[in-house]
């Protein structure tokens, strides 16, 4: 059995971290670099590192800044944010990249999916959904959740599994920042019918959360934010929870 991840996600704006609840009021979080040292070295599985305004203000993620945290982290370290071409992927993994997320680009062109696992493998592409439950089921967005489109989240994570996606970065905007916990049903229905790892975003605020998207929904890994930026929540206390409750989980 493949052990659990959990994840720090760095949301980038303006070259500072930033985190909102359900994807406004935004506020400032940190240093990125500084955070993605001190995640790394308590013990992170990896990091994701995401320029939430790249795509919605039509520029490009800041490789140089990409450098800057690749070169204080030693765990795997996933970028998004405006990418929208073979050469853009290739300047970020350049940059210290392992992987990095797309997200509106995929959607307006699900053939860039294609291209970008032809060209660097699947096992570096993750694409990153935004859902929202409404009208009896969960629907994407895009631009960094200010879009709504009428296509069902299981729909296009299907296609985009079919199209090279090898990993699913999944973000509830309904749960996101609430600490209410992870959206368990839409996280177990992706979980149980694709055959790519799940990423569960959105909700964190308990180790109990974590507990439940890994053991009732079947994620292979957990994203946060706040808890960790905010210290309400340490690394490795949580790994050693994980661990007593029986998850499987590195040190």
């Amino acid at each position: 059995m493949l052990t659990k991840r959990i994840i720090p996600c760095l949301d980038i704006k303006d070259g500072r971290t930033v985190k909102g609840v359900n994807f406004e009021n935004i506020r400032d979080a940190g240093d990125p670099i500084e955070l993605g040292a001190l995640y790394a070295h308590q013990g992170a599985d990896e990091l994701v590192f995401l320029d939430i305004t790249a795509t919605n203000e039509r520029r490009k993620t800041l490789s140089e800044l990409v450098t800057r945290i690749a070169r204080h982290v030693n765990i795997p370290f996933t970028v998004g944010g405006g990418i929208s071409s073979v050469e853009d992927v290739s300047v970020l993994l350049n940059a210290g990249a392992d992987k990095v997320s797309v997200n509106t680009a995929a959607f307006r062109n699900p053939e860039l999916l294609n291209g970008l696992s032809r060209e660097f493998g699947s096992q570096c592409i993750v694409l990153a959904i935004d859902t929202r439950f409404e009208e009896g089921d969960w629907y994407v967005y895009l631009n960094g959740g200010r879009v709504k489109t009428e296509t069902k989240t299981t729909d296009w994570a299907r296609e985009a599994v079919e199209r090279g996606a090898g990993e699913i970065l999944l973000t509830s905007m309904n749960n996101d920042g609430t600490k209410q916990g992870f959206a368990l049903d839409i996280t177990s229905r992706l979980s149980q019918n694709l055959h790519v790892p799940v990423i569960a975003s959105g909700g964190a605020g308990t180790m109990e959360h974590f507990a439940d998207v890994f053991e009732k929904a079947q994620a292979d890994a957990a994203l946060a934010a706040s808890i960790f930026h905010y210290k309400e929540m340490e690394i490795p206390d949580l790994k050693t929870y994980l661990y007593k409750r029986g998850v499987q989980i590195r040190f």
